[in-house]
């Protein structure tokens, strides 16, 4: 064969190994990960990887569609999320004290042009809580008949329940799986007292509810590092307060179901302390002494007012028998005669 006839089949051949390395260069782009099954209250670790990355990085995401790692910069403030590897071909991450609702699928996406995504599904496995036996309530007679029963919850798949006399398996009814009526866990933080002064003891209670009830508490002050306590127990007690206590501290209560933090912000300087009985008592005295020195106030200025009204006004008998004479000589020499009779000048004050 000649090369003119060869230069149709090359470029025959060229042709149809082109799609072959498109396909093989997109499928290098594109991420890959895989499902997870993880007990509640253990940690899990989703890895993602990519052989060709295309200078972008890997992201990952939880089932609400939130940013967890952008490589490696957190977008998500859960402490329970760190990351364990951040490369230009991987990314992985750990979540640890895994509960029930961090179940879902999980999804890594790599920005290239387009977007490449791949899923991880993490599957929680709930652990039954301690059963619970009920109807007993008293000794009975012989031949007298009760039921019991039996219950146990927080259990994914549902657990298997079966009664036993010592060693021997009894039969009883088939066991009746109920769905839990589980809810996300609440807390609230509750101080006692309510109104901490310095010196004093002060005990800091985490109120955990849901459906199981929280089994763990963390409690933390910002800026301070590590976690101040990790227990069952929900109080945090401080046996004598200072000033350096002051600041905000956080407490997570967690269940099978999630977490869930609250805060308190402590000042041990609080400048509105409590009244006492006696400033109380103080300070009612003050009111009363003010309205006195109110009342004589005015009292002082009715009586001032009344005096001005009435200050020289007088009525004069010096001129007694001038009303009927004709003229004014006539009024004097009356006058006159009046006073050689030896009458007094009298005054008269009204």
């Amino acid at each position: 064969m000649g090369a003119p006839a060869a230069l149709p089949l090359l470029l025959l051949l060229a042709c149809c190994w082109a799609p072959c390395w498109a396909n093989l260069s997109q499928d290098d782009s594109q991420p890959w990960t895989s499902d997870e099954t993880v007990v509640a209250g253990s940690t899990v670790v989703l890895k993602c990887q990519v052989k060709n990355h295309e200078n972008s990085s890997l992201q990952w995401s939880n089932p609400a569609q939130q940013t967890l790692y952008f490589g490696e910069k957190r977008a998500l403030r859960d402490n329970r999320i760190q990351l364990v590897k951040s490369t230009a071909h991987e990314l992985s991450i750990s979540i640890s004290n895994v509960a029930l609702a961090d179940e879902g699928e999980y999804t890594c996406s790599i920005f290239t042009m387009p977007v490449r995504t791949a899923k991880a599904l993490i599957t929680v496995l709930g652990i039954p809580q301690k059963p619970v036996i009920t109807g007993y309530k008293s000794s009975l007679q012989e031949k007298e008949t009760t039921t019991l029963k039996c219950q146990s919850s927080g259990s994914k798949p549902a657990a298997r329940l079966t009664w036993r006399k010592g060693e021997k398996e009894l039969q009883g009814e088939p066991t009746r799986v109920q769905e839990d009526p589980n809810d996300t866990p609440t807390a609230k933080i509750r101080p006692d007292p309510p109104h901490p002064r310095e010196g004093q003891k002060l005990l800091l209670y985490c109120e955990g509810r849901g459906n199981p009830v929280p089994q763990q508490y963390l409690w933390e002050k910002e800026g301070s590092v590590p976690p101040l306590k990790i227990t069952q127990d929900s109080a945090l007690i401080f046996p004598f307060l200072n000033k350096s206590d002051s600041g905000t501290y956080g407490c997570t209560a967690t269940s099978n179901m999630g977490s869930y933090k609250a805060y308190y912000t402590l000042n041990v300087n609080d400048p509105s302390p409590v009244p006492s009985s006696s400033s109380t008592y103080h300070a009612i005295i003050g009111g009363i002494v003010a309205f006195i020195v109110f009342l004589l106030l005015i009292l002082f200025i009715f009586l001032g007012h009344y005096l001005i009204r009435h200050k020289g006004t007088y009525l004069t008998h010096e001129a007694k028998g001038s009303d009927d004479a004709p003229d004014a000589d006539t009024a004097i020499i009356n006058a006159e005669g009046g006073q050689s009779g030896g009458d007094d000048k009298k005054e008269y004050f009204i």
